[in-house]
């Protein structure tokens, strides 16, 4: 009777113990990712983080009129306009500047120079890549002899000057064109779709007497894109191919800094559609003409709200005589500067006007 008291204490004394070492057992278990039997999820992506990138804006998603205004009735009878459903994406506030895009042009310089002086390292692959930590010492005569070609040859220079070579300024860069893939299915080689691009990226600064030839522009030609006073106006001359390197070589730059701090890439940098440039530039409004509203372009103090060309040959009634800044004038309602006026902006696709009732981008 003793012995059986004795073991049904110890038997019942037990069973907690044991319980509370099971759970911690599980616990630990847990926390060291074993396998539980339970669908948690894979966790082997790493850090994750997607903020609003910098000068960019959060484009909410929704639904709007796509097309031309009402006033437009002529137009409309070839283009009726069609309700879109947006999805949300994000978008640089304001133009593109002549500093950004100067960034972007001395990347690619320094990165010729860097080639040519051998300034490269390998990774563990064997992949040659660019010694960015190297200094380049652009006042010593001996290195200026080496990079000999990326000026001006001297029977070539203006006065003398000594001026960059900037046809020699090319950006070269891989896309991979995923429609063509698709419309092929999976029995080729995935490489095939790879297209190697090579895009001389300086802007076209003759544009300022080129396509406004009755106007003494040469000031423009000669400083827009290089003086500092200009450096906040939006760049010009650019072509779209010239638009679409620029957006690859920002998602480079930006990828190689989150791959350092092991971060998620993110998405690539493009040009929007023009049905997302039309429904940026309307912030959220329905249907009206202009991004702050309308009908008027001038607010109750009489002052224009963009930079147009307002009256014949009266181009200061709108406060400047040739571009505005790219933060100049009030933003809409999705914050966004300069979407009307100013300068002409690429977008990646073309107007559509085939009647589609509902497209769903």
């Amino acid at each position: 009777m003793t012995a059986k008291n004795h073991m049904s204490t110890t038997t019942r004394a037990s069973w907690p113990l044991s319980i509370l070492v099971l759970g911690i057992g599980l616990l630990l278990g847990s926390c060291s990712g074993g396998n539980t039997g339970d669908l948690i999820g894979a966790r082997d992506g790493g850090r994750w983080l997607e903020t609003t990138p910098y000068g960019m804006v959060y484009i909410r998603q929704g639904t709007f009129l796509y097309g031309q205004g009402d006033q437009d009735i002529l137009f409309n009878m070839n283009s009726p306009l069609k309700n879109i459903t947006m999805r949300p994406f994000y978008m640089d506030d304001a133009e593109i500047s002549n500093a950004e895009y100067r960034q972007f042009i001395n990347w690619v310089r320094d990165s010729i120079a860097h080639t040519i002086l051998g300034n490269t390292v390998e990774d563990e692959d064997g992949n040659e890549y660019i010694n960015w930590k190297a200094k380049i010492n652009w006042t010593d005569p001996a290195v200026i002899e080496e990079l000999e070609d990326l000026f001006i040859p001297e029977n070539q220079r203006v006065f003398g000057r000594k001026e960059w070579n900037t046809p020699r300024f090319v950006y070269n860069y891989k896309a991979y064109d995923f429609s063509s893939a698709a419309a092929n299915g999976s029995g080729r080689n995935r490489n095939e779709f790879v297209e190697a691009r090579s895009i001389n990226i300086y802007p076209d600064t003759l544009v300022w007497t080129t396509d406004m030839a009755y106007s003494y522009n040469e000031p423009q030609t000669q400083l827009y894109f290089s003086h500092p006073a200009y450096y906040d106006y939006p760049v010009v001359g650019v072509s779209w191919n010239q638009a679409n390197a620029f957006c690859d070589w920002r998602t480079r730059l930006l990828q190689s800094y989150r791959q350092s701090k092991r971060m998620s890439l993110g998405f690539p940098f493009r040009l929007p559609t023009e049905v997302e440039w039309e429904y940026a530039a309307r912030g959220g409004r329905m249907s009206s003409p202009y991004p702050w509203g309308g009908p008027s372009l001038r607010n109750n103090r009489g002052c224009l709200l963009a930079n147009f060309k307002p009256g014949r040959g009266n181009y200061v009634d709108d406060g400047v005589t040739y571009t505005a800044k790219t933060y100049s004038f009030n933003p809409n309602d999705f914050g966004l500067y300069n979407m009307a006026g100013n300068v002409a902006e690429w977008t990646a696709s073309t107007f559509d006007e085939s009647p589609v009732p509902l497209w769903v981008i």
